[in-house]
């Protein structure tokens, strides 16, 4: 699946969502449904850190949370992006990948990348 598949069929759900619960997708929820998925995607990764309470979950159930909340914040940068009419794979090759061919300096690499 690409990206592209990927955001229309997020897209789908989230206007299915929306339509059931009466929530109107305009520019503030899109930014504020992120910044709480990524609040919860924080909040469990706290917990696999021992960090935050457990909630009576074990070890397997708080990283299947994890994995879960990275998905929500994938979702919802998604949605962002489509809403605002975003090319996220332009953006991100803008962005990221005119650095592909870069090597980088010895001085630049952490300890623990060597």
């Amino acid at each position: 699946m690409d990206i592209r598949e990927l955001t229309a069929q997020v897209e789908q759900i989230s206007q299915t969502y929306a339509s059931r619960f009466d929530i109107t997708r305009d520019d503030n929820w899109q930014i504020l449904k992120l910044h709480e998925e990524v609040g919860e995607l924080t909040q469990a990764h706290l917990m696999r850190q021992g960090q935050a309470r457990q909630k009576g979950l074990t070890p397997e159930a708080i990283d299947a949370a994890f994995r879960e909340e990275v998905a929500d914040v994938l979702s919802q940068v998604l949605l962002l992006a489509h809403h605002h009419r975003i090319d996220v794979e332009q953006a991100i090759a803008d962005k990221w990948l005119i650095w592909k061919d870069v090597s980088p300096r010895p001085e630049d690499v952490l300890p623990h990348e060597a």
